[in-house]
């Protein structure tokens, strides 16, 4: 499939999307959400992809934000909402696949952007990113999630104050936050990005899907009841052939050859 927005890549166990819209720093309008939906339908549905790259074109952006002059054609707040409402889906969806999502974020990540980077599973940034929240110079407030994911990544004060003020940090500032995992010279984030995916590509599918639906279900619910959910989890994984085939490498000191099964 052909899209106007986005560019998609594939290499062995893993596919890359890239936001192509350098006119505009790559910004988010309807049809570019609408493409990034079927993407990453295609890589949900493609057995022989195990991560995801997001990234986005050029050496400028990421994701600059949405898409302004689109934004500024609204007419109410009916509107408004279920826009939000489409983003926050789609953003979702991304953080729970049942696959690692690397994001490699190459310049500015603002507004849309910013909160696209959150639903990733691991954050790469170029020393080069920026990341921002600056709706709120703009007369409105984030709407694809950057008030809850930015607060449950660096604390409420935190993403109070970058929401409010709109500051734009750094790589590094974000790092130091934990709203990255990894900084990288410019020039190597892709190699970088598929390195690690190329990893990711290695491991367990199953096992990485029990992972993130642990992490991202127990974060949100008390420590007594994460914990239970852990351990059904954990359960779960020991019905699978993946399983079997890890533990018996291991004892016979091999690399072991993971099926999804």
């Amino acid at each position: 499939m052909e899209w106007k927005n986005i560019a998609f890549e594939q290499g062995d166990g893993w596919a890359q999307i890239t936001v192509q819209r350098p006119e505009v720093l790559n910004a988010l309008n309807r049809e570019t959400l609408a493409e990034l939906e079927q993407a990453v339908e295609r890589v949900e549905a493609d057995e022989k992809i195990r991560a995801l790259i997001i990234t986005g074109a050029g050496d400028k952006a990421f994701v600059a934000g949405a898409d302004i002059g689109e934004l500024s054609r609204i007419p109410s707040a009916a509107e408004g909402e279920r826009l939000a409402v489409r983003g926050q889906e789609l953003f979702s969806r991304i953080e729970e696949m049942s696959k690692p999502v690397i994001m490699a974020i190459n310049g500015y990540a603002l507004g849309g952007g910013c909160e696209l980077a959150m639903s990733g599973d691991i954050l790469i940034a170029s020393e080069k990113a920026r990341f921002g929240q600056p709706e709120v110079n703009l007369g409105v407030i984030p709407g694809y999630g950057g008030t809850q994911r930015l607060a449950r990544l660096v604390g409420k004060t935190t993403a109070k104050y970058l929401c409010l003020t709109g500051e734009m940090i750094s790589a590094e500032e974000a790092l130091q936050l934990g709203l990255v995992q990894k900084v990288v010279p410019h020039d190597q984030l892709l190699e970088e990005a598929r390195k690690l995916a190329k990893l990711l590509a290695q491991k367990a599918p199953i096992a990485m899907k029990y992972i993130k639906k642990a992490v991202n279900q127990g974060a949100e619910t008390d420590l007594k009841s994460g914990l239970r959910l852990e351990a059904a989890y954990f359960g779960l994984s020991f019905d699978t052939q993946d399983r079997r085939e890890g533990m018996k490498a291991f004892l016979e000191k091999r690399t072991p050859q993971f099926r999804g099964e």
